[in-house]
């Protein structure tokens, strides 16, 4: 049997307005959308994946991180009252007049519900294939608040019930064990015939099965309190998601400069403080003479560069005889400028971070390495991630490999 044709698009409008260029803004690290084109790419199910945007900093964005974007969605479509139905009908148009394709499954992926079960979009399909007089599917959830008890305000200024339930006299007064389940739909996913669309001018179709997603991966973002909330969901790193795969760049051939972030890097990202106020922290001592072995053997330069201004980063520095940058407020700036004065290009240069304030760095340079236990953001982002914690010989590990790199 012939493998059903399913396509995903990712709507993504340029001109949104309660975050500014929501779609491309970093979340975790990486574009927004990106989180959208990792459930397309990496579904069982879907066999393209395209965005549909007016946008071509996003249209740019999109195609580095695996999509297509065959189509620049028209103005037309692209305005702040502009509904999603036009926007899919366009582009199947479009595809079937300039491709001469015709998709047996339509997949809506919403950028603003970027988290995502691995499995979803698969899930959705199978059960949309499983019955075929079903014209949609749509992710669900629990819904947060009954809607049996809830109400509208009259013009005269009384209030009246949303909804009533036959047998159920005040169903807003009754407990809830005595009112049907409710679900709220989530922008996670839509997978639609394409019949719904073309020729029942719907987004949905008249027959809509459920999707049942864990509530836990309710995040649905319009505000910067979303974002927020998405960055710590993140930051918990609690839920199995897809993630974007990063387009992991190989080592640079003769790199010149290695720059390594000192607390997290050559340390545990720990301190200890005494009454005084003075500071202290763990190095490694494998991992000084990891620097050395490099240095002596292939001749390569090594910074440290930190946002620290504390004199134990100078001191541990001066003994290794390593060259230190301080009180470095905006990394990639430095960066940028070291670039100039040093005559380097991306190539030349290898960085090593863990934390965020790294992350502006490594897009900069030709290849970027994060400890085993740096920020979930970061190792997610980063070309290498070692296997050795900060502090407990990171350094000396990515040492020995560029040892044995420069030295074949």
């Amino acid at each position: 049997m012939k493998k059903p044709e399913v396509l995903a698009v990712v709507p993504a409008r340029g001109n949104s307005k309660s975050i500014p260029r929501k779609n491309i803004r970093p979340l975790g690290g990486v574009p927004l959308i990106a989180y959208s084109i990792a459930a397309g790419l990496q579904s069982q199910a879907v066999t393209r994946t395209i965005v549909s945007t007016d946008d071509e900093e996003i249209a740019a964005v999109a195609r580095q991180y695996g999509a297509k974007t065959p189509f620049m969605r028209p103005e037309e479509f692209s305005r702040d009252e502009t509904l999603d139905f036009p926007v899919f009908k366009h582009a199947l148009e479009w595809l079937a007049e300039h491709e001469d394709y015709h998709p047996d499954v339509l997949i809506q992926l919403r950028p603003t519900s970027p988290f995502r079960p691995p499995d979803l979009l698969d899930q959705a399909v199978q059960l949309l294939l499983d019955h075929p007089q079903a014209d949609s599917v749509r992710g669900v959830v629990p819904s947060g608040q009954n809607p049996y008890k809830m109400w509208s305000v009259n013009p005269d200024g009384s209030m009246s019930p949303i909804l009533t339930v036959a047998g159920v006299k005040e169903a807003f007064n009754a407990p809830r064990q005595q009112l049907p389940d409710t679900y709220w739909q989530t922008g996670h996913v839509d997978a639609i015939r394409p019949r719904a669309i073309l020729e029942k001018n719907s987004m949905s179709g008249d027959v809509i099965l459920p999707l049942f997603i864990d509530p836990a991966y309710t995040v649905d973002i319009d505000t910067l309190l979303d974002w927020q909330r998405a960055e710590t969901s993140i930051m918990e790193d609690r839920l199995k998601i897809v993630a974007p795969e990063q387009g992991h760049r190989p080592f640079p051939a003769t790199p010149r400069l290695l720059i390594l972030d000192f607390d997290g890097v050559m340390t545990d990202d720990r301190v200890w403080v005494d009454q005084d106020g003075h500071e202290m922290v763990a190095a490694s001592r494998a991992d000084g003479m990891g620097l050395e072995r490099l240095r002596q053997l292939t001749g390569m330069q090594v910074l440290v560069m930190s946002k620290e201004t504390n004199p134990v980063v100078a001191a541990r520095c001066a003994k290794l005889k390593l060259d230190v940058l301080q009180s470095v407020g905006d990394k990639a700036s430095v960066l940028k400028n070291l670039f100039l004065e040093r005559g380097l290009k991306p190539e030349d240069v290898l960085y090593v971070g863990n934390d965020l304030n790294d992350l502006p760095c490594f897009p900069l340079v030709g290849f970027a390495a994060a400890p085993a236990d740096a920020f979930p953001a970061v190792r997610q982002s980063a070309d290498l991630v070692l296997q050795s914690p900060g502090g407990f010989g990171a350094v000396r590990e990515l040492c020995e490999l560029l040892i044995e790199r420069l030295s074949s």
